[in-house]
């Protein structure tokens, strides 16, 4: 593994750490190494590409409705779908994610998930204006 800094982008949203994949192996590495199955797990639905997010929720508490949606716009802009409107997003506990046997990097199945719509946006940019 290159040490070139962390595998994932870190942003604070309402007091809890969002944490952003940047490639296939740092999306396996943030989902089964980094996540821990009490926190939220977010990636854009229908097959597109796009980073893993996890919102780490270590006190085990229902995670704020805007916290999920800065997540859920977060997956969408680091996405293939960045430039589409709406973005379905699923949404799931990081425990309720698994890793196929013998799939690729980034690839994974959700064993339930909720699906959310969202405009796609960088979690830092225009926070708490909309």
């Amino acid at each position: 593994m290159g040490s070139k800094g962390r595998p994932y982008r870190t942003v604070m949203v309402e007091g809890f750490e969002v944490l952003i994949g940047r490639g296939d192996e740092d999306n396996d590495h943030l989902t089964f190494d980094v996540a821990k199955p009490n926190d939220l797990w977010l990636h854009v639905g229908g097959g597109t590409p796009g980073s893993h997010v996890v919102v780490r929720n270590p006190e085990r508490v229902e995670v704020p409705k805007p916290v999920v949606e800065v997540a859920a716009a977060a997956a969408a802009w680091y996405s293939k779908a960045r430039g589409s409107a709406r973005v379905e997003v699923h949404v799931c506990k990081a425990a309720d994610v698994s890793k196929p046997r013998g799939a690729p990097a980034g690839l994974v199945s959700l064993a339930r998930y909720k699906s959310m719509r969202v405009r796609p946006a960088a979690p830092d940019a225009g926070a708490g204006d909309d």
